[in-house]
């Protein structure tokens, strides 16, 4: 009686744990009889033990021999048999976590291969833009000058119907900050004024439209390509201009383009003050397969020139294309020595050069017109190159020179590529300055 009221005393402290070990006890009963007789010896202790000396000695030996069993659970036989549970249970839990990240990496796998294949078919679509033809890098060449007119005068004339005498000043004022200069904006302003007035023009959009037809009618008389003239061989050219506008660059794209279509193609470094523009030409000719007759530096630029029809006489030559030395349009002095190479080439041939073509950096700007009329007294120019046109806003100067002028403008250049120098079309020009963005097309 009185044992099981003590028994039923000390679970109240730990009642699950003795149930536990209960019930771990009671398994190992069935294999092996050791383990019932041990439980009364243990009972039979804390009962003679219940004095001051008993009590202390009772706890630890049951605590010691619980745990002890537990610590020993894993290394009998019949421990193990929990241990996998325990072990089948936590392996569970941590299977799905790399389950989860299996499937984690798989698709990533996937998504791998499909960008792989993607960037396939993109070269396609960059070859693509380059057979859009000329009009399609001009528009993209064009793009800083036509911010300034073409998208410019796109927003000045945006929400605006009606044509008032504030819209037309406004006009005038965006033609002459885009480099179109004094004489062809009076021009520009006084055919659309007229237009205005004989009610021609209803409201800003027809003006809008009337303003790219007058810009394109100031420039179709300068669109005159270049022709060679297969009865005179060597057909000449002689190329001027200051320093850095691009005339050995020029040289090198044209020779290759008219070697493309069939021409015999001589090069003559005239440029001897520069040691670089003679290499530079050089690397030109071998590149092509085009001779280039040259000197060594500081000869006479005239002897060089000289020399070079002399010899494109003897070899057959179609087109000799003749480099001078870049001289600044204010030096009268270097300007007397283009007379010299002119008069030189005159003794071999009475009409040479055939050619006289003036390369001009369009980011000069109006500058482009002091050089052009300096150059035209001294040698008298056949035709105008405008180059670096991608480069600048200044682009609306080609308009000043039309008008101005009326020099033959031969080729345009909105690149570093061969392809890049294309001869100058009216109509395709002002197209590409006023063409929407994203708009593109071929042209031939």
């Amino acid at each position: 009686m009185f044992g099981s009221n003590d028994d039923k005393k000390t679970p109240a402290e730990a009642g699950e744990k003795k149930g536990l070990f209960g019930w771990l006890r009671k398994k190992p009963q069935t294999p092996a009889a050791e383990p019932p007789p041990a439980e009364p010896l243990e009972d039979s202790q804390p009962f003679a033990d219940e004095p001051d000396t008993a009590l202390p000695e009772t706890p630890p030996a049951v605590e010691p021999v619980r745990t002890e069993a537990v610590a020993a659970a894993p290394e009998p036989t019949i421990e193990p048999k929990i241990a996998p549970e325990v072990v089948l249970h936590a392996e569970p839990e941590a299977e799905p976590v790399p389950e989860l990240v299996r499937p984690g990496e798989e698709p990533e796998a996937p998504v791998l291969a499909e960008i792989a294949v993607e960037p396939a078919p993109a070269p396609s679509p960059t070859e693509a833009p380059a057979k859009l033809g000329f009009f399609a890098r001009l528009k993209q060449g064009l793009s800083k000058t036509s911010a300034s007119i073409g998208e410019g005068m796109a927003s000045l004339f945006l929400g605006k119907k009606a044509i008032d005498d504030d819209l037309l000043d406004e006009l005038e004022t965006r033609l002459l900050t885009a480099d179109v200069g004094v004489e062809a904006t009076t021009a520009i302003m006084q055919n659309l004024a007229r237009r205005v007035s004989r009610k021609e023009l209803a409201d800003s959009g027809a003006l809008y439209k009337a303003l790219q037809e007058e810009l394109a009618s100031l420039l179709k008389p300068v669109e005159q390509p270049l022709v060679i003239d297969g009865s005179k061989r060597p057909f000449v050219i002689l190329v001027v201009g200051v320093n850095g506008v691009g005339k050995t660059t020029t040289i090198g794209k044209l020779a290759k383009k008219l070697q493309l279509e069939g021409k015999k193609v001589m090069l003559a470094a005239g440029d001897t003050f520069r040691a670089a523009a003679v290499e530079q030409l050089q690397v030109w000719g071998e590149r092509n397969n085009i001779a280039v007759i040259a000197q060594h530096t500081g000869a006479d630029s005239a002897s060089v020139i000289f020399d070079a029809v002399q010899a494109a006489k003897a070899r057959g030559i179609d087109v000799l294309i003749a480099d001078t030395a870049g001289r600044l349009h204010t030096k009268d002095n270097l300007m007397e020595e283009l007379k010299k190479v002119r008069r030189v080439m005159g003794k071999l041939d009475d009409s040479a050069p055939h050619e006289v073509l003036l390369v001009l950096d369009a980011g000069t700007g109006q500058n482009a017109i002091n050089q052009t009329k300096q150059f035209n007294q001294s040698v008298e120019l056949t035709g105008l190159v405008l180059t670096k046109l991608d480069g600048t806003a200044k682009g609306g100067v080609i308009f000043a020179l039309a008008k101005q002028f009326g020099t033959p403008i031969r080729y345009i250049g909105v690149g570093e590529g061969i392809d890049d120098l294309r001869a100058f079309e009216a109509n395709a020009f002002v197209d590409a300055l006023f063409a929407e963005k994203g708009a593109g097309g071929a042209s031939s």
